[in-house]
């Protein structure tokens, strides 16, 4: 009945036969699964097929009840692959190409992944299906199948449509007849071809930037020329350099930049105070670390009687970097300051950011300031916002501010005895704040830092683990309050702004770290699918102190989504915060600048009309760039951090160690140590034995010795060797530690 509905002529119905051939009798027994939904699928394709329901197909192609089943599992699979879809009314057709678009990022075995925006988790590209594509590419997908049950979408490019790198940072090797560039990044997986008139003068060993004129196809190699000599790869600093020109991080200021600045940075003059609040008779200090030369923050604190006044003086940079000028494009550029273990690649210039916006004692400047009203209850009664202009009192350190309160050093308190009183105030304020913010559920992830030391030459000496003080949790705490009221200020006013946001986790991530940390005995509660910020505190305040503490911290912390600008206020999840900005740190973040600018217009009742459009139009694109630049510091700062890991750890190869497993995977366990150096045991240097990975239990699995390794286990371990090339330590066991295992 379907046949003669369906179709006529009888070329097709020839056809049909032609499939039942193919399907039925012992034709059928004879193929694969694999044939059989080829053969289906050519089938369904052809430009005179109806959809049908499988009854139907089943008819049509004459499938015995009995094999019916086998059709039925072809179905599925071809539905599952994307090659076919079912619609609403269970009819099978051939499902439209799914196509999306996104950036590419190459491994060096070869495959790829593809991270397209919305989209939660990055399309998987196998080695045969990258079409050429380079790291950083946009590239057009088409996606195969629905990635469900857990399985990750997988895609073929189809399309390279703009490359993303026109530079490769590497090391230079020479040969003979040509020369060519050994890229730093091991995602780059092929080296770069340079033909010896392209060489610059570079030799064997030099770190060089290389610009690509050539993509390459097939297995023919990438071309390029020699753009810049960074100096050679053994030079101090060139290694940081590398890293700072891989990642495209601008180093040097233009002329007219820093002419720019020069001007700006003039003494504070009495036209500069008219219309400000005078606070010069104010005790202010500014708390930072030694080395610290941009001083953009200063606090005071006083009673006004239970009550406290605190007052956060956060420095007017606006006032100096004008809107759409050469300083302020700059600025808007860069992002933010970038912090690397040897060096400060700073915003705006010294001029500005170490000069006349820095917080220096005794001199006056300008700031914009958040003064609030708080109780002894650590709620916020009442604040103002005000241009002020201020004289810092003080100029002190977390050290001296952990003498003084935590370890009542007599010696520090004799000399700032004119501050003293203060700080205690401050100190007692902070902890309010601190509790106030924990009630109702602000996640503290405390995670130690390493302090990397270096000598003269670039080399690291010392590595330790740097961890929060009284001193470091008081200004956090100040800023965290002053960033809070200023956002809610402003969203209340609805007026157009720039926030703070960090998103609710995935729920499938959560689920996967419920599953996880029970096997440690701990729990996570939620109504549904919703969690509250305050069990994640909750968590972290059961494991303080445990063995699986950094492990577990760290595990819940990539659970996170990562926070971002926006421009519609979202909320922070990790902060339980409705409204939070960043409004504390313009010197060396550009949207602190850029709401400054908003609050400094509406304050003066500018902020109406032509403006509030104006910045509607360019805000959103701020948010972008501000998200993105700061991605990118980040990935520099850990690259860095990795490198002079590394190369301290080379110093120690054959030495002993105890650390924590921090992760397992099919091949092998890495180890955390003390200094927060992280390297791996290769599961193929374990004992004579066969492991296996059980991801259910996290564990890896002896098949014959019964032995097992988890998570948060304390295990002795020697440094095997190290690659500075790609940045990571190998470990083996030690002998003491395989004869406890047996």
């Amino acid at each position: 009945m379907a046949g003669g509905l369906l179709w006529d002529g009888r070329d097709f119905r020839g056809r049909v036969w032609g499939w039942k051939e193919f399907l039925d009798g012992e034709c059928m027994d004879n193929r694969s699964l694999e044939e059989k939904k080829k053969i289906i699928y050519e089938f369904i394709c052809d430009a005179r097929y109806v959809p049908m329901k499988q009854k139907e197909l089943a008819v049509v192609l004459q499938v015995p009840k009995e094999r019916r089943p086998e059709l039925n599992q072809a179905l599925e699979e071809l539905v599952a692959e994307g090659k076919l879809a079912l619609s609403k009314r269970g009819r099978y057709g051939k499902a439209e190409e799914k196509v999306v678009t996104g950036i590419f990022t190459s491994h060096a075995k070869g495959f790829g992944f593809v991270a397209v925006e919305d989209r939660e988790e990055d399309v998987f590209i196998g080695e045969l299906d990258t079409c050429g594509a380079f790291l950083g590419d946009t590239v057009k997908v088409t996606l195969k199948g629905h990635g469900g049950s857990g399985k990750r979408q997988e895609g073929v490019v189809t399309e390279v449509l703009a490359h993303g790198i026109t530079e490769v940072v590497g090391t230079f090797e020479r040969s003979k007849n040509f020369g060519f560039v050994v890229p730093d990044n091991q995602r780059i997986t092929k080296d770069i071809f340079i033909p010896l008139e392209y060489t610059k003068g570079a030799v064997t060993g030099h770190k060089v930037v290389a610009e690509i004129t050539d993509y390459g196809a097939g297995r023919k190699s990438p071309e390029g020329r020699v753009t810049e000599i960074l100096g050679h790869s053994s030079d101090p600093g060139t290694d940081i350099l590398s890293i700072v020109r891989a990642y495209e991080i601008p180093t040097e200021f233009s002329e007219r930049v820093l002419n720019q600045a020069e001007r700006a940075a003039k003494p504070v003059s009495e036209a500069d105070i008219q219309g400000r609040k005078d606070l010069r008779n104010e005790i202010c200090v500014t708390i930072d670390g030694e080395d610290a030369k941009d001083l953009d923050d200063a606090v005071s604190v006083k009673m006004e009687g239970e009550n406290y006044l605190l007052s956060v003086h956060i420095a007017d940079v606006a006032n100096y970097v004008q809107e759409n000028s050469a300083l302020d494009r700059e600025a808007y550029e860069r992002g933010t300051s970038v912090y690397l273990v040897d060096r400060v690649i700073p915003m705006l210039p010294v001029e500005l950011s170490n000069g006349i916006c820095s917080l220096n004692p005794g001199e006056d400047r300008l700031a914009l300031s958040c003064r609030m009203t708080i109780d002894s209850r650590g709620r916020i009664m009442d604040h103002s916002i005000q241009e002020t202009v201020i004289r810092s009192s003080r100029r002190m350190t977390y050290t001296s501010v952990k003498k003084i309160l935590e370890d009542k050093d007599e010696t520090e308190r004799r000399k700032y005895a004119d501050v003293v009183p203060m700080l205690e105030e401050m100190e007692q304020l902070a902890g309010l704040l601190r509790r106030k913010r924990r009630k109702r559920g602000s996640i503290d992830f405390d995670f130690p830092e390493a302090k990397i030391v270096l000598d003269e030459w670039g080399c690291p000496t010392e590595l330790k683990a740097s961890e929060r003080n009284t001193a470091t949790r008081l200004i956090e705490d100040f800023m965290l309050a002053a960033n809070e009221t200023v956002a809610a200020d402003y969203y209340w006013q609805a007026q157009p702004f720039l926030y703070r946001v960090h998103e609710k986790p995935d729920p499938d991530r959560i689920r996967k770290l419920k599953i996880f940390i029970q096997n440690f005995g701990y729990s996570l509660h939620s109504g549904g699918e919703e969690l509250h910020p305050g069990e994640i505190q909750k968590l972290l305040d059961r494991i303080e102190g445990t063995p699986e503490e950094a492990m577990l911290s760290r595990l819940t912390l990539r659970s996170m989504k990562q926070a971002k600008y926006a421009t519609d206020c979202s909320g922070h999840f990790g902060l339980a915060a409705e409204q939070y900005c960043h409004f504390t740190s313009p010197i060396r973040r550009y949207p602190d600048l850029q709401i400054h600018r908003i609050i400094k217009e509406n304050l003066r009742g500018r902020l109406t009309g032509g403006r509030v459009e104006h910045y509607e139009a360019v805000l959103p694109e701020t948010a972008k760039h501000a998200s993105e630049t700061e991605r990118r510091a980040d990935e520099a700062e850990r690259e860095t951090e990795k490198l002079k890991k590394v190369q301290y750890m080379e110093q120690h190869v054959g030495e002993t160690f105890e650390g924590v497993i921090s992760g397992i995977t099919h091949y092998g366990l890495y180890v955390e140590l003390p200094n927060t150096v992280e390297g791996l045991v290769h599961v193929n240097s374990l004992e004579d034995d066969y492991y296996e990975y059980d991801e259910d239990a996290y564990e890896l699995k002896g098949e014959h010795s019964g032995k097992s390794y988890r998570l948060g286990e304390r295990i002795k371990i020697y440094v095997k060797s190290t690659d500075r090339l790609c940045k990571t330590v190998d470990f083996a066991l030690t002998m003491s530690s395989a004869e406890e295992d047996k």
